[in-house]
């Protein structure tokens, strides 16, 4: 599970046997959410509160060239 970026307790990170379209899942205490990175869009929320998806939403999009990149790096694409 190679680790993007960990940001306010927030793990970015995506599994090494996941498949397109380019997502990041974010994980803490147990809980997780993932999102699509282009266009950036919630796929699924396993127990972060709404405050907490807007904060992981705005660093998904400020980070989506950096995200895109490891995705690429890590996958050989």
């Amino acid at each position: 599970m190679p680790t993007i970026f960990t940001l306010f307790g927030l793990r970015f990170m995506f599994y090494s046997d996941d498949h397109e379209p380019v997502h990041v899942h974010v994980t803490n205490g147990g809980r997780e959410a993932k999102y699509n990175v282009q266009p950036v869009s919630m796929v699924y929320n396993h127990g972060f509160k709404k405050h907490e998806l807007s904060l992981i939403e705005s660093l998904v999009e400020e980070n989506v060239d950096v995200i895109v990149d490891r995705w690429h790096e890590f996958f050989k694409k």
